[in-house]
């Protein structure tokens, strides 16, 4: 039976191995290099599913476990899936939980079985296996589901993030064999910690599980940002090929320019929309933190080279007005714009690999942050 997923590597540039390819799923076709908006809760906050398809989104994240918290993954499915639930007819990529059981709920007890937890909803217990996160997300009807791994934070001792990094991999084997979707594409996650050796050693573990693409998890959570490129770094010669690579929970302009320069395809992170909701913008210059005074009288668009709806139709000065009297459409329209910007971005970023001038383009990216940076101070 022929898989209805595959990847299509269109050209790897031969100086620092940034990718352009073509991910090929049930729901269409992901170009890559690709930036991910997540949404949580079946929403991606503040913005319409029309408004996403508009400015160019290919593909979006939802979270396992709340989605199992609410409104429950059996309710989805009777809703006939995640895709039909939401309205949102393209690829949808859902994570395990495993982030969220380790970061939100008030843990009780890990063990080699799984993890027992309280909800941070209403403190009810529950249990999660990897058997139990295939079984929710093979509810949600996602194109790609990720494996249950288990986090280690930043400053785990070496001893710690070993115990973690391999009871991912003895949870991978139960994913593994869980998973009876051919509609549904499992992910496999690298995880070690900040430890070469770990990192290493997980992917050798790994590489036997992977079928349609491979996971970066445990990094940008706070360590120094050089750490997470050089391990990134390393890294890159050992990851396969023909597969998708998705760095995990990583979205910052920088950072998604500096992990396509290191070989990864795919990227999701809830900083577009948690920033715009608090009044800043990412834009080709630089951050703008649009609630300023500088920008009461400022009838300048947000970014003039951005030609999403709110830089069209808005000044800067109405929206410090509406973000500083409360008004939703201020968190609603710098979404949008900071969406756009980071589709804007990774296109650029693709047509430079394939059009062979990668590194030109990361020059004139930086020169041009740097510019508005300065223009800020």
């Amino acid at each position: 039976m022929q898989s209805k997923f595959s990847f299509e590597l269109q050209k790897v540039d031969p100086e620092t191995g940034a990718r352009a390819g073509i991910f090929h799923t049930p729901h269409g076709d992901i170009e890559t290099p690709v930036y991910m908006p997540v949404g949580t809760q079946a929403t991606v906050k503040g913005m319409l599913p029309r408004d996403l398809e508009e400015i160019g989104t290919q593909i979006l994240l939802s979270n396992t476990y709340h989605l199992y918290m609410r409104p429950g993954d059996e309710l989805i499915a009777r809703a006939g899936g995640l895709h039909k639930f939401m309205n949102w007819e393209r690829p949808i990529l859902t994570d395990s939980g495993g982030f969220q059981v380790f970061s939100l709920a008030a843990l009780n007890k890990i063990t080699d079985d799984g993890v027992t937890f309280s909800s941070h909803v209403d403190g009810s217990r529950h249990v999660f296996t990897p058997e139990k996160a295939m079984e929710i997300q093979h509810n949600l009807g996602s194109d790609i589901m990720m494996a249950f791994d288990q986090c280690s934070e930043y400053g785990y001792t070496h001893a710690q993030a070993e115990e973690a990094m391999l009871r991912t991999a003895k949870w991978l084997d139960r994913c593994y064999r869980a998973h009876d979707s051919e509609e549904q594409a499992l992910f496999p996650i690298v995880q070690g910690n900040f430890y070469s050796d770990l990192r290493k050693k997980s992917l050798e573990l790994t590489l036997p599980y992977v079928k349609h693409g491979i996971a970066i998890g445990g990094l940008s959570v706070g360590e120094p940002k050089p750490l997470m490129y050089s391990l990134l770094e390393e890294l890159k010669p050992l990851l396969p090929i023909g597969v998708p690579r998705y760095l995990m929970g990583v979205g910052s302009p920088d950072c998604l320019v500096e992990g396509v320069l290191r070989g990864v395809d795919m990227f999701d992170c809830v900083l577009a929309t948690r920033v715009a909701r608090n009044g800043t913008a990412l834009t080709s210059r630089g951050k703008l933190v649009v609630r300023n005074g500088r920008y009461k009288e400022d009838f300048t668009p947000l970014d003039p080279a951005c030609d999403c709806y709110t830089c069209t139709h808005y000044t800067r000065a109405y929206l410090r007005h509406v973000l500083n009297v409360g008004e939703m459409m201020g968190g609603m329209l710098l979404s949008l714009h900071n969406i756009r910007y980071l589709h804007t971005l990774m296109r650029g970023l693709r047509e430079s690999i394939l059009g062979g001038y990668v590194k030109e383009f990361v020059r004139e990216f930086y020169r041009k942050q740097a510019e508005g940076d300065e223009k800020a101070q």
